[in-house]
């Protein structure tokens, strides 16, 4: 029986020029970092997974070592039990898959129970925009053959939404209903160095009224990521469905969102808790709710394309979010550890039949951006 050999982990710094200005940050980001973790089984095959840093995984790897790699819902548990004394392990759960699917020699999706390898997909932009180059903006992604597109509100300025409004205008303007619109309102949490407050229930209000006049499918983040109550109560006072989620650290908590009415949309990331392992229980457990689960996917490509495994495998999501804002944040950046970007065509990104995650890591790339 094939066993884990050893697993690898390096990390890779992309430089930025220009700059990327992501909304939910505020402060230039002039480089693009990225953790690669690498498992090889004792009969020489290798998978990949990507997506967070591994603090805190240095020193365990031996509990992964000599054991069998299609245990996977044994290292799950060990993950987790990682995450709640360290840090956020979850690309190795990503990496085990992708071995589990060559040994088996079957994609991701198809071992997750999928039939259909088409992923529909919407065009998520990560900047903020002036009103007119945003309108611009969504012309280009309806003219890819994007069914909807997600917009940025500004995150901290005081009153600072109501100008975004205006970009949202513009759009509705140019392009009338042909794209489904959602706003991530960047409020459910904070970079380190922000101490201002999310927005409250009071504060959110009148923001949703505005989405739902706009005809807004889904207003994301509009409180603080635990703010239950608050969410319920949104949820009650507007059509505009309210998403949330995709930073949460534990599935459990979580799932006390979600069985509390705090969501109709939820999206967790593999690359971010749970992993492939805990997503798929998690959104199985969903099917016979009413509450939408597709993920956030904004860490790298790689990332990117372990959800739409996650999602194909799955199903139900309307379409999955695809990170695409050029030219600041292109496929060039998001995808730069991989030999081939994850692409979409007319609104559907289609994973192959190859076995495991079915892409390949551009080795020359990573030396060249390698930190250790």
């Amino acid at each position: 029986m094939t066993t884990i050999d050893r697993i690898e982990i390096t990390h890779h710094r992309l430089p930025l020029a220009p700059p990327f200005y992501a909304a939910w940050d505020g402060q230039a980001r002039h480089h693009f970092d990225a953790t690669i973790v690498r498992v090889f089984d004792t009969d020489g095959r290798l998978g990949i997974g990507s997506g967070d840093f591994m603090l805190g995984f240095e020193g365990h790897e031996d509990l992964f070592v000599g054991c069998d790699p299609l245990d996977l819902d044994r290292h799950n548990r060990v993950l987790s039990n990682i995450d709640f004394h360290y840090g956020r392990c979850w690309p190795l759960d990503i990496a085990l898959w992708d071995l589990a699917g060559q040994i088996k020699q079957e994609p991701v999706w198809r071992m997750l129970g999928g039939t259909n390898p088409e992923v529909p997909v919407y065009a998520s932009s990560g900047a903020l925009h002036e009103p007119e180059e945003l309108a611009d903006l969504a012309e280009s992604f309806l003219a890819l053959g994007f069914p909807a597109m997600k917009i940025r509100f500004r995150s901290r300025e005081s009153g600072g939404w109501r100008a975004d409004i205006k970009g949202l205008e513009h759009v509705r303007a140019r392009v009338g209903d042909s794209l489904t619109l959602m706003v991530d309102c960047n409020q459910g949490w904070q970079m380190p160095w922000d101490t201002d407050p999310s927005w409250t229930f009071d504060e959110a209000l009148p923001v949703a009224q505005e989405l739902e006049r706009l005809g807004v499918f889904w207003m994301e983040e509009p409180l603080d990521r635990a703010d239950l109550d608050g969410h319920r109560r949104l949820r009650d006072a507007t059509s505009v469905k309210i998403a949330g989620g995709e930073m949460t650290r534990e599935l459990s908590s979580l799932q006390t969102m979600v069985d509390g009415g705090a969501f109709d949309i939820v999206q967790p990331d593999a690359a971010l808790v749970g992993g492939i392992t805990g997503l798929a229980k998690f959104g199985r457990g969903l099917r016979e709710t009413n509450t939408i689960f597709t993920p956030h996917t904004w860490t790298n490509g790689l990332g990117v394309v372990a959800n739409f495994h996650l999602m194909a495998g799955l199903g139900g999501a309307p379409f999955v979010e695809y990170p695409y804002d050029p030219p600041t944040w292109g496929l060039d950046r998001r995808d730069y550890m991989l030999s081939d970007p994850v692409m979409q065509t007319g609104g559907v990104a289609t994973l192959s039949e190859k076995a495991g995650l079915g892409i390949s890591l551009d080795e020359e790339r990573l030396a060249a951006t390698r930190l250790d």
